[in-house]
């Protein structure tokens, strides 16, 4: 798969800020290799890795990854420093990867597929486990006269464009027999929803958990149609196609690192709950249904998946929200790739 990409620099800034997305791509700094074990090393095999500094992303809604620090130790006994960022939603991160400001990220379904739109170069290194649906919501207040997804028409709907929260929209307009076209679409970061949404200036709001968890518990917020059904991909951690293809077995160790811990999470909720709390500063009881919503672990790429990120990828197009149709494989790898980068531990599942 070829990434042969020469846009100017301004020309996809630009794009991405029209379409609204890019994504977790990665600077590595090739600096001399220093030598480290790999994943369950054999005797005296050993691997290079470039890059001496990692990037990591991270949205604020909470990820236990950063707060844990479990990649950070890792790391650190094989020479390298990771550095976090932090942003508000998918699209952001995706932005600042193409703008080479971190290296790898974790995502919603929908932001690579705008990221991919507008030029980037990027790559799908892992899936996240999907969760049942119930932490991604279209929200009304409590009082609202809007009933039912059909009431949305000639509405403003609230939600941050580029990110699984426009995709679950798309659907959920789809399935009341409504175009992107009958609602007015409006794009706020999920902070500034949340509280335009509890001074009750927002009719509709979508949106994932924490966000919705906090408005159904301080605001009586009324779930009109939640992402069951709609959500099934998970989500994906990105790179850089360059950062992958360049350090693959530091791809690995942060792949397993993150799947270990997320293995932890799914069995200590209650434990999850308290290390979220003065992170997010939100009340461990609202915290607990979020917790009880989220999934943690990962999954390996497969023909499946690639299949339906392609047939999200095609509604957007068909509904005019990104400007030309895209194959999502071009930035997906090569199987004998994914064996390279994929720890045993989640291809073996």
């Amino acid at each position: 798969m070829n990434f042969n990409f020469q846009l100017p620099r301004r020309s996809l800034i630009q794009k991405l800020a029209k379409y609204s997305a890019l994504a977790v791509l990665v600077s590595t700094v090739p600096i001399t290799a220093s030598v480290v074990q790999a994943e369950n090393p054999r005797p005296g095999n050993k691997v290079d890795i470039k890059a001496k500094v990692v990037r990591m992303a991270y949205q604020t809604s909470g990820d236990i990854v950063k707060i844990k620090g479990v990649v950070d130790k890792r790391l650190e006994s094989l020479g390298v420093k990771v550095e976090w960022s932090p942003f508000p939603a998918g699209p952001q991160l995706m932005e600042a990867m193409n703008a080479n400001r971190v290296d790898i990220g974790s995502v919603g379904e929908t932001p690579p597929i705008f990221a991919q739109a507008a030029g980037a170069q990027l790559t799908y290194v892992a899936a996240r486990k999907p969760t049942r649906g119930e932490g991604s919501a279209i929200v009304v207040q409590k009082d609202s006269p809007i009933k039912t997804l059909k009431d949305l028409k000639g509405k403003k709907v609230v939600f941050q464009k580029g990110s699984a929260a426009h995709y679950l929209l798309l659907r959920a307009l789809g399935e009341a027999g409504l175009k992107y076209s009958d609602i007015q679409a409006v794009s706020l970061t999920p902070a500034e929803a949340r509280d335009a949404f509890i001074q009750k200036k927002i009719d509709a709001w979508v949106a994932w958990d924490p966000f919705i968890a906090f408005v159904q518990k301080n605001a009586g917020a009324r779930v009109l149609r939640n992402a069951g059904g709609i959500a099934t991909q998970g989500g994906f951690y990105m790179t850089r196609r360059d950062f992958a293809r360049e350090n693959p077995q530091l791809v690995k160790i942060i792949l397993e690192e993150i799947d270990k811990l997320g293995e932890w999470a799914e069995s200590n909720r209650n434990e999850v709950v308290q290390i979220l709390a003065p992170e997010l500063k939100i009340d461990p009881g609202i915290l607990n249904v979020v917790v009880a919503r989220r999934s943690f672990r990962l999954q390996k790429i497969t023909p499946p998946v690639i299949a339906e990120q392609q047939r999200i990828a095609d509604l957007f197009y068909k509904e005019g929200i990104i400007p030309n149709k895209i194959t999502v494989q071009e930035s997906f790898l090569n199987p004998k790739q994914y064996a390279t980068i994929t720890p045993t531990r989640i291809r073996s599942r």
